[in-house]
C-alpha cells in the first residue's frame, strides 16, 4: 500500500510540473528539458540511473529501468509525455501555469494530460525505495517529449534509435484510462484503454487556373476544394467493430440488462441509443472519421489562386486502412489530390490477458462498486510509437472523479485541472497494479 508520503508527493510532483511550462505548439517550438530534468533527479533518488536524451536540443526525454524480483518476467514500459498543448491564460479562471492548489483541486495545463500521471509514477516508485518494494518484472520508466506533435523527438526518436533501453518489453501502460465515468444513473465505470484508431492526418492540397477575380474561371482551384471538403466533411462513415469495441459493447450491454445482437449492426446503433451517456465511451470508435481542420488560399480577393490547401484529421479502426485509402480517394475526386501529412498506425490490445485482468483487479480494490470495461481511444498516445518495438499498449492512468467532473472535456480543454483525491487514487491503484504487473 502506497504511504502518507506518496500522497503528499503525487500532489506536489503534479503541481510543480504544471509550473514547467513545455507548451508544445508544434513544428519543433517546445523546451522539455526542464521537466525531464525535474523527472530524472526525482528518479535518481531512487537508487535508478535515469538517462537523458534528445534528438534536438531542448527536446529531452528521460529513460530507466528498475529491476525486478523475477529475471525470467518480461519486462513493462511505463511511460508519460511531458508537453503540453497550449493555453491562453486569458480564458483560464487561474493562470494555466500557476499549478494552483485551490479547493483540493490542482489546476493547470497537463493536470490530465498527463503530468498527473508523470507525478503518479515519480511517487510510486519513490514511495517503494523508502518501503523497501521491488516489482516481479523488470519495469522501463520513460518520460517522453513531443506527444503533443508528431512525436519524433519523443517517442519515435527513442523506439527508431535506442531500442536497446526497451529490451525485454512486451507490454506498456499509459494515459487515458481507468478513470472514472459517471453515467448518469449512478454507476461507475472505469474504462481500461485496449486499442487506439490509428492516424491519418491528410494534407488536400487543389490546383487551377490563376486569374483575375472578375473573370469566368471553370477551373478555379478553391471551388475544387471546397467541394472536397463538403464531401468529406458530409460522409457518413459505415459502421465497422473491432475485437476490442466489440468486447466494450457486449459488458455494456450486460451491465445494463440489453439484449442486442452485436452482428447486426442496426442493432447496434439501437443499442448505442440505449446505453445512454455510457454510449460516450464507444461511439466515437465504431467508425473511421475524418474532419476538415484548416483552409489556406489565396492572397487577395479579387486574385484567384492557382491552388489551395487542406487540412483533415483523419482517424481510422484497425484493420480499416485501407478502406480509408479508398474512401479518400473517391470524397477528393479527380481535382484534389491528397497525402498523409501523419500517420501512425491502429493499435489493439487483449482484454483477455493477465495484465489486463490484473489492472481491473487494481481498479476494483481501491473502487469495489466500479464496473471495468474495454475501450478504444479515439486518438493517440506514445503507445503507437512504442508498438514499433513489439510493445503492446494499454491506456491505464487511474482517477477516481466525482460525478461531473467532464475528465474528458478537460483534455486540451480551458480550466484543466485534477481532484487531490482522485490523485491519490491513481498512486494506491499504480502502485497495487505495478507491484505485481
Amino acid at each position: 500500500m502506497a504511504d502518507e508520503q506518496a500522497l503528499d508527493e503525487v500532489v506536489r510532483f503534479t503541481s510543480d510540473l504544471i509550473r514547467i511550462d513545455t507548451t508544445n505548439r508544434g513544428g519543433g517550438d517546445c523546451q522539455e528539458r526542464p521537466a525531464a530534468e525535474y523527472a530524472a533527479a526525482l528518479l535518481a533518488e531512487t537508487g535508478v540511473e535515469p538517462v537523458l536524451l534528445e534528438r534536438t536540443k531542448g527536446r529531452t526525454n528521460v529513460v530507466a529501468r528498475i529491476e525486478g524480483t523475477d529475471p525470467s518476467a518480461d519486462a513493462m514500459l511505463v511511460h508519460g509525455h511531458l508537453d503540453v498543448v497550449p493555453a491562453q491564460a486569458e480564458d483560464w479562471s487561474v493562470h494555466p501555469f500557476s499549478g494552483e492548489i485551490r479547493d483540493g483541486v490542482v489546476w493547470g495545463r497537463g493536470a490530465v494530460d498527463m503530468k498527473n500521471m508523470d507525478a503518479m509514477i515519480l511517487a510510486v516508485l519513490r514511495g517503494w525505495k523508502r518501503l523497501g518494494v521491488r516489482p516481479r518484472r523488470d519495469l522501463v520508466i520513460a518520460f517522453t517529449a513531443d506527444e503533443e506533435a508528431s512525436a519524433e523527438d519523443g517517442s519515435g526518436f527513442l523506439a527508431d534509435h535506442h531500442p536497446e533501453l526497451f529490451e525485454g518489453c512486451t507490454e506498456g501502460i499509459s494515459e487515458s484510462g481507468a478513470f472514472t465515468f459517471h453515467d448518469g444513473g449512478g454507476r461507475e465505470l472505469y474504462p481500461i484503454g485496449a486499442g487506439e484508431r490509428g492516424t491519418g492526418w491528410l494534407k488536400l492540397t487543389a490546383r487551377g487556373r490563376a486569374g483575375h477575380g472578375s473573370k469566368v474561371n471553370r477551373n478555379n482551384a478553391v471551388t475544387h476544394l471546397a467541394a472536397a471538403i463538403a464531401r468529406i466533411g458530409a460522409h457518413e462513415w459505415p459502421l465497422r467493430l473491432t475485437p476490442t469495441v466489440r468486447a466494450a459493447l457486449a459488458e455494456l450491454a450486460a451491465l445494463y440488462g440489453i439484449d442486442a445482437d452485436l452482428d447486426d449492426l442496426g442493432d447496434v446503433d439501437e443499442l448505442l441509443r440505449k446505453l445512454g451517456p455510457a454510449a460516450a465511451l464507444v461511439e466515437a470508435t465504431v467508425r473511421n472519421s475524418a474532419n476538415p481542420t484548416m483552409l489556406s488560399a489565396g492572397y487577395k480577393v479579387n486574385v484567384i489562386p492557382g491552388e489551395a490547401t487542406a487540412y483533415v484529421d483523419g482517424r481510422h479502426l484497425p484493420g480499416t486502412e485501407d478502406e480509408f485509402r479508398a474512401t479518400l480517394d473517391q470524397l477528393t475526386g479527380p481535382d484534389v489530390e491528397w497525402e498523409f501529412h501523419h500517420r501512425e498506425v491502429a493499435l489493439q490490445a487483449p482484454v483477455d490477458s493477465v495484465t489486463y485482468r490484473r489492472m481491473r483487479a487494481a481498479v476494483e480494490e481501491f473502487a469495489p462498486g466500479g464496473h471495468v470495461v474495454p475501450y478504444c481511444m479515439s486518438g493517440g498516445t506514445d503507445a503507437k510509437q512504442f508498438s514499433r518495438l513489439g510493445i503492446t499498449g494499454y491506456g491505464f492512468a487511474p482517477l477516481k472523479l466525482p460525478e461531473g467532473f467532464d475528465y474528458q472535456a478537460l483534455f486540451h480543454g480551458v480550466d484543466e485541472r485534477v481532484p487531490v483525491e482522485a490523485l491519490h487514487f491513481g498512486v494506491r491503484v499504480l502502485d497495487r497494479f505495478l507491484r505485481t504487473a
